[in-house]
């Protein structure tokens, strides 16, 4: 009996460092599922189209943390794509996904990451959604997705969630806080070939919540990022915010201007903003309104930064200007549960070809589509856990 005693007492003694730590470790699950559903009228001698989308974060995450001692903390998080349409495939880590160290210091992290530019245009996103056909991501930043540095396919896209990335949170003081995040150079196969073509992330951004108040200015810099190669370095600032009156009326909007160096002494401008409302009128019951424009894109005439037959971003010259305006109803039945009506409408000055986000008039030409103008219905339900 005492062999037994003295067994149960040594495998206490070895289990309790273990157990110890396994108190200070804790991860926890999360996610976000969205489904829209709506009907598009896509424009004179285009077909009309019922589509169904997935848009707005939806996910399946895990994320821990574990104290280390002397306000020392590793943490991870691991975020994945989870369409609840079963329409997509993706693997694990394809969102916001790292492994990093945090405390009196702030918070450095290693993985894929939205840039602090995104997390400044996200803060005016007021009355409207990031994606979808509610979404408003496209005509401000090109859209808003993960991707890798350099190609010209993903040259006008600000709203990044960029791989292998190297980022830094400052502390937060008093509401403010500090972002800086760079990205790794091993994104193309010339990079061993060409000294010079390695290209890279540089994003910047001061944030600043307090109550009702809440301001971001971004700057972000792509380095070689125009044809493989190339030197074509471009750059981009904006600046966001929201204020929201008597905890009722939550107002937002956001100015972000870009520049693409197009080699040669040419270049090309785009500016964009946005102005929205969120008004919560009684319980769960409220209204959004959002306008958003990107203007003309000007510069060397004839010039594009990307794929001009995207639909993001046309080449310079007059006549370039998108005007997108939604307004709609939305229905709070919890904290984690919500859902959307809403009306949106898209129209095109005579030589852009922008699209309601989900809609891309597949099997026409950039020219059958300029000028077109664009409307739909839209249903959307979102649950987060």
């Amino acid at each position: 009996m005492n062999k037994k005693l003295m067994a149960v007492a040594v495998a206490g003694a070895l289990g309790a460092p273990a157990l110890a730590l396994a108190q200070a470790s804790t991860v926890q699950i999360y996610g976000k599922a969205v489904i829209e559903y709506g009907y598009v009228n896509q424009g004179n001698g285009k077909p009309n189209a019922d589509i169904m989308q997935a848009p707005g974060g939806v996910s399946v995450g895990f994320k821990g943390t574990e104290a280390l001692g002397g306000g020392l903390s590793a943490w991870f998080q691991c975020e994945s794509s989870a369409d609840p349409r079963g329409d997509t495939a993706a693997g694990f880590c394809t969102r916001n996904s790292a492994i990093g160290m945090k405390g009196g210091f702030g918070s450095v992290y290693i993985g894929k990451w939205d840039t602090p530019m995104k997390r400044v245009f996200l803060r005016g996103e007021v009355g409207a959604e990031d994606t979808g056909l509610l979404g408003i991501s496209d005509y401000l930043a090109g859209g808003s997705t993960g991707a890798a540095a350099g190609g010209v396919a993903g040259r006008t896209l600000w709203q990044r969630r960029q791989h292998d990335s190297i980022n830094y949170d400052t502390p937060n003081f008093s509401g403010f806080q500090g972002h800086f995040a760079y990205s790794a150079s091993n994104a193309t196969a010339t990079t061993n070939a060409s000294t010079s073509a390695k290209p890279r992330i540089w994003s910047v951004a001061a944030l600043y919540d307090n109550g009702p108040l809440s301001l971001g200015l971004g700057y972000e810099r792509h380095n070689e990022f125009g044809a493989t190669g190339g030197s074509n370095d471009d750059h981009a600032w904006v600046l966001s915010g929201s204020y929201t009156f008597m905890g009722k009326v939550k107002v937002g909007g956001s100015y972000n201007k870009q520049n693409y160096d197009m080699g040669a002494g040419a270049s090309v401008d785009k500016k964009g903003w946005t102005l929205g409302v969120d008004w919560n009128i009684s319980g769960p019951h409220n209204l959004f309104v959002n306008y958003a424009t990107a203007d003309d894109v000007s510069g060397t005439a004839g010039a594009t930064p990307g794929l001009a037959t995207s639909g993001v971003m046309p080449a310079a010259g007059p006549n370039t200007e998108v005007r997108k305006w939604g307004v709609g109803y939305q229905h709070k039945f919890s904290k984690r549960t919500d859902a959307k009506l809403g009306y949106v409408r898209l129209d095109n000055d005579s030589a852009a070809s922008y699209n309601l986000m989900g809609t891309n008039n597949t099997g026409t030409v950039a020219a059958t589509r300029a000028g077109h103008n664009q409307d739909a219905w839209v249903m959307l339900i979102r649950h987060s856990f």
